[in-house]
């Protein structure tokens, strides 16, 4: 029962990393996988192969580096909303253990993807945000401490499930106070 409630907690949190960039937690489930800190699905262990480290590893770089050009960031947030949303089942699916598959998917597709599209939406509003009122000389800035929190969160993951899955809830309650933030100014300014 431990081993469960740790793997929810690991899928959780590298599900909200997946909010923050798609491939780098992706790349820390495939990183721990490889090396054994983690126990993966067992339909899963090709992710801990060289071959996926190897792809993992330049996806994530490119991924990266794109967030850096503040006109195309935001052509990156349209589509990795939906990236998000399927990499976050995809991790919380990897790395659940000793569940039915029913409740394992539905465990994925409700938590998972749930989480990393709703944190991925949250911080591609700010960056859409910060486009229209830096003209996107802020973005960079928002890039990095994305990057960051993607690391952090990852590494909480993958060594601490249950710390991670605090700074998840923690980070649920930022998030809510910046979207309000966000849309209570927005309104104020169309009356």
């Amino acid at each position: 029962m431990q081993e469960t409630i740790i793997s929810i907690c690991l899928g959780i949190g590298l599900a909200a990393s997946v909010g923050f960039r798609v491939f780098l937690p992706l790349l820390a489930v495939s990183l721990a996988g490889h090396y054994g800190a983690i126990p993966l699905n067992s339909d899963w262990e090709w992710v801990g192969s060289n071959t996926a480290l190897i792809v993992l590893s330049i996806a994530t770089v490119v991924e990266i580096l794109a967030y850096y050009i503040p006109w195309f960031d935001n052509l990156l947030d349209t589509i990795a909303i939906p990236l998000a949303a399927i990499a976050g089942t995809a991790v919380m699916v990897s790395t659940v253990a000793n569940l039915s598959p029913v409740v394992t998917w539905a465990l994925a597709i409700i938590a998972g993807g749930g989480t990393a599209a709703t944190v991925k939406s949250t911080m591609g509003a700010s960056r859409l945000t910060s486009s229209a009122t830096t003209g996107g000389l802020a973005n960079p800035i928002i890039a990095t401490a994305e990057t960051g929190t993607a690391t952090i969160m990852s590494i909480l993951s993958v060594f601490l499930p249950f710390i991670a899955i605090i700074m998840v809830i923690l980070l649920f309650f930022g998030l809510r106070k910046v979207y309000k933030k966000l849309f209570t100014r927005s309104s104020r300014k169309s009356i």
